[in-house]
């Protein structure tokens, strides 16, 4: 049976940044994941500098040989409505392919892995945790997405939940369609439902083109997206040859899924960091993995659930400030996303620089492992 410190399910951003940052320090973790990579990864693939800074990674470094897109704006507006055009001096965003990255990122981690290689049992043997009988581990993280086993041996509620449902497609834009696409690399658009508790977007990144549409309206969900379609349609983009794929996942509630226990963590996806009101989940799932290898460093080989609980403090510390300290009544939001959407310098300063962009939120201290 092969052993470890700390066994990480899931190789994605959260799993590969949490098993970098261990391996540093010194610990044994051994990294599973039941697909092969590089592999597809369904999302609208788009990441803030904060993303590369976090990850102590340079943009030339990782635009060596892989796509990187620069965004310098954004067009937004409700669909079928006026849009505004949102300019910026400098790079606030950036296009990547989940494809690259989260292989990139596997990769720089040099940690020991197994892909290709799904977690079917954990069960816990003489103080420790035995994965499908053939890895025993001290401690278990949890990096596996929406539907990670170890969030549904922490009680994860999956299927009963109130989640974020997605569908999204990406496509290689031929040699004509790429010069007749009327996406620019540059502007990311965003395009709102009425209701606000959804938005479709379109990505132009180099010579690939993603769009998708989520919502926290699950009710209305097929009809939004049918609608979505139709606005593809007349903007000329090659719908029949896209293939949406769906991807629910969770925004962050201080009440949501159950995160720690007696060896047990979650991070990223499979703990529910979503940004409630943009729905990233990138740059939450790498601070969740620095929040969780602090934790774990610092529990000093003493995993009891009392002891990882710092980690659930720290999180809510981190994530807590993007709830709504009120709900805003449902009769209230249609003006209310009038008035924003209408207005260049709102959108600028509160939907995009505050509730996508980030920019008033300071980026998350690193500590050396």
């Amino acid at each position: 049976m092969e052993s470890c410190e700390v066994l990480i399910v899931g190789g994605g951003p959260a799993g590969s940044t949490c098993a970098r940052q261990l391996q540093r320090a010194g610990v044994d973790v051994l990294l599973l994941d039941s697909r092969l990579f590089p592999r597809e990864k369904t999302c609208a693939g788009w990441i803030t500098p904060a993303v590369l800074a976090l990850l102590e990674l340079a943009p030339d470094e990782y635009g060596d040989g892989r796509l990187l897109q620069e965004i310098r704006g954004f067009r937004t507006s409700f669909m079928h409505g006026a849009e505004i055009v949102t300019r910026y001096d400098d790079i606030v965003s950036y296009g990547i392919r989940r494809l690259e990255f989260d292989h990139f990122l596997l990769e720089r981690s040099g940690v020991r892995r197994i892909v290709g290689a799904p977690v079917r049992v954990l069960e816990q043997r003489d103080g420790c945790w035995v994965v499908d009988g053939r890895y025993r581990a001290r401690l278990i993280v949890g990096a596996g997405g929406h539907f990670c086993p170890v969030a549904r041996l922490l009680g994860a509620k999956i299927g009963a939940e109130r989640i974020i449902v997605a569908q999204s497609a990406e496509v290689a834009l031929e040699s004509g369609s790429e010069r007749d696409c009327p996406i620019r690399g540059e502007l990311a658009e965003l395009l709102f439902s009425r209701d606000l508790q959804g938005y479709g977007w379109l990505l132009r990144k180099g010579s690939f083109l993603n769009v998708g549409f989520g919502s926290m309206n699950r009710v209305d969900f097929v009809r939004q997206m049918a609608e979505f379609r139709t606005l593809l349609a007349r903007r000329a983009l090659p719908v029949a040859t896209l293939r949406f794929r769906g991807h629910p996942y969770l925004t962050y509630q201080r009440d949501g899924r159950r995160r720690v226990g007696d060896a047990l963590l979650l991070i990223g996806d499979s703990a529910g960091l979503a940004s409630p009101q943009s729905g990233e989940g990138i740059l939450p799932a790498v601070e969740s993995a620095l929040l969780a290898a602090e934790t774990i460093l610092g529990a000093g080989g003493e995993y009891q659930r009392e002891n990882l609980e710092p980690y659930e403090e720290r999180l809510s510390r981190r994530f807590g400030c993007r709830e709504l300290p009120f709900p805003i009544p449902f009769r209230l939001v249609p003006p209310l996303g009038a008035a924003l959407l209408s207005s260049p310098t709102l959108v600028r300063h509160l939907l995009l620089n505050r509730c996508f962009l980030r920019r008033n939120q300071r980026t998350l201290p690193r500590e050396s492992p």
